[in-house]
């Protein structure tokens, strides 16, 4: 045993014998990248007056990122303190009762069930996972991940204020997201394979004899830290294209319908706009067309990149790759689909 290996059992055995509860043993090399990682990109985030710092490109870099981080953590706190109640709080069955048995008709209540939680991408991870833990078939808790940041009321309603007097456009987003996750929860059942998903390994449910605000606290500890490293990675390669690509590029792909679909579908991976102002981003792309801008909000919250960081992270790279590419292929079809009937 090396001595990263003992450092990190001899902090095991006094968490365990401080707190009473078991902790996950995480292989260390991959949190120490994401941990470092995490920690550079704060540190550029936060230094100035170093003369390349103050570069007009790194300062760019910098707002751009810090932007998306502090724009993301209260949803991703919102979602880990969630994800920690429903772990110490809530009995192990609610949700097996709550959803229907077959699992083709859960997937479609989940989706639409996704309306009840007022937050982004970053919320749905952790209570999707906490879902997943509690016994919902990940079908179900993949269309709840889906469709909670894209058909909430305050998307929908920042949707109606940034198109004013479009209320098919209100329709079009909320339509094209819900049959988006219940399709996805649908294909899991279909084509889904459980080494696919890998969710964290670590209590699920009160420990008889325990104090239930003790598991609740080890619980969000270990889902926020986990968590946020990814969404500072994800934060740094979003604001990484925002300053690399230039404006011009928006022009060229404008003029064609098919091309500037995808190439907002695209966009909206790449720029991690939260989604609750992602239909302000959109709205003003007036060189696009509405269809186009439809796929903007519909494929962003489902499919970006500090979402796909977090589902890595979560459920490992094996899920967030093929769930990823499928989301994006699936919220693509469902826009031009009902974009083309209603706008």
């Amino acid at each position: 045993m090396g001595k990263t290996d003992e450092m990190v059992g001899v902090v095991e055995r006094v968490a365990v014998v401080s707190t009473g509860l078991p902790v996950r043993r995480t292989p260390v090399r991959p949190l120490v990248a994401v941990s470092a990682a995490a920690v550079v990109g704060v540190a550029v985030l936060l230094l100035a007056g170093t003369r390349w710092l103050d570069h007009p490109a790194v300062q760019a870099w910098r707002t751009v990122c810090l932007a998306i981080t502090v724009q993301a953590l209260p949803f991703l706190l919102l979602g880990t303190v969630l994800s920690g109640a429903i772990n110490a709080f809530v009995p192990a069955d609610l949700f097996t009762r709550v959803l229907p048995k077959r699992a083709a008709l859960a997937v479609p209540v989940a989706g639409v069930a996704g309306a009840v939680l007022p937050g982004c991408e970053c919320a749905s991870v952790p209570v999707a996972n906490s879902l997943i833990r509690r016994g919902v078939t990940p079908a179900a808790a993949f269309a709840f991940l889906l469709s909670a940041p894209a058909i909430n009321p305050i998307v929908l309603t920042a949707t109606a204020v940034a198109f004013p007097g479009n209320p098919a456009m209100v329709a079009a987003r909320l339509l094209a997201s819900l049959a988006t996750a219940a399709l996805m929860g649908w294909l899991w059942l279909w084509l889904g394979k459980e080494e696919w998903l890998r969710p964290a390994v670590r209590h699920t449910g009160h420990h008889s004899g325990h104090n239930r605000w003790t598991e609740f606290r080890h619980g969000f500890q270990h889902d926020f830290l986990h968590a946020g490293g990814f969404l500072v990675l994800g934060a740094m390669a979003a604001a990484t294209f925002n300053v690399a690509v230039p404006r011009s590029v928006l022009d060229t792909f404008s003029g064609s319908p098919w091309l500037s679909v995808l190439f907002l579908a695209g966009l909206a991976v790449l720029l991690a706009v939260c989604s609750e102002a992602d239909a302000f981003v959109a709205a003003s792309l007036t060189g696009f067309s509405p269809t186009a801008r439809l796929a903007f909000m519909v494929v962003g919250p489902m499919v970006d990149l500090k979402l796909i960081a977090l589902q890595a992270g979560t459920f490992g790279r094996a899920f967030a790759v093929r769930f990823s590419t499928a989301t994006t292929v699936v919220a693509v079809i469902a826009s031009v689909l009902i974009g083309g009937a209603l706008l």
